[in-house]
């Protein structure tokens, strides 16, 4: 039997993009759900072989706009304990910090662009070296802070918690490595016009970031992947 992926979704246009690549060739069958199924509230977190939580716009603290959050906590914090396999990006990285006890909220600015990250000596030495300087996608307005027993492998200057792993399975990217090749990033600017705009930037202005650094974004964000992939224990 093969091994099983589930990609949650939080949003239709935020999917897994280009690291559906290295975790089908990894021997995953990947299935996905969105989190506005009905289906979602039955689904044992804990099942899947490696479980990836994708971005969203929401907030981990937005609880009263999104009722299915506490839950997904309390699945995810389950799973976690048990040490599975689990990569969260951008909103998945702050609900992989919160189930493991740290606390989620507003940041000082919204971070949107395409810039490099700055990798921690433990950042250096785990796949993320294949990010080095390169230029990746960071479109949050939200920290947090580390949770306790937690490796720091990234960080910007406005934000310094950008990537935490604990032991080799457990992966958390506040940033976009698998956006730069995918089209839904013309759903992120139509649905983001706002946000963008506050932002101090312009959908032009993105557009040409992402045509000029998506690819390669998109392919030392598929080698990171493959390596973490490669050295899981469960």
């Amino acid at each position: 039997m093969p091994k099983t992926a589930l990609i949650i979704r939080h949003v239709p246009y935020e999917g897994v993009a280009g690291y559906r690549v290295p975790i089908e060739a990894a021997g995953y069958a990947v299935d996905r759900v969105d989190v506005s199924d009905r289906a979602f509230v039955t689904i044992d977190l804990s099942e899947p072989d490696l479980l990836v939580m994708m971005g969203g716009p929401m907030g981990v603290y937005e609880t009263a706009e999104h009722p299915w959050i506490p839950l997904a906590l309390a699945k995810l914090s389950y799973r976690l304990a048990r040490g599975k396999p689990t990569l969260g990006v951008c909103f998945g990285s702050q609900m992989i910090a919160a189930a493991l006890g740290g606390r989620v909220y507003a940041g000082p600015v919204r971070e949107v662009g395409f810039a490099p990250v700055e990798l921690s000596p433990a950042g250096l030495a785990s796949p993320l070296r294949h990010i080095g300087e390169t230029p990746v996608l960071h479109w949050h307005g939200d920290s947090f802070d580390l949770p306790p027993d937690v490796e720091l492998l990234a960080s910007t200057a406005t934000y310094p918690h950008q990537a935490f792993h604990r032991g080799p399975n457990i992966l958390a990217l506040q940033f976009h490595a698998e956006m730069g090749e995918d089209p839904r990033f013309q759903a992120w600017l139509e649905c983001g016009v706002d946000y963008i705009t506050r932002a101090g930037h312009d959908i032009e202005s993105l557009r040409t970031q992402h045509d000029r650094h998506g690819p390669e974004a998109v392919r030392v964000g598929r080698a990171m992947i493959g390596e973490w992939l490669a050295g899981l224990t469960g």
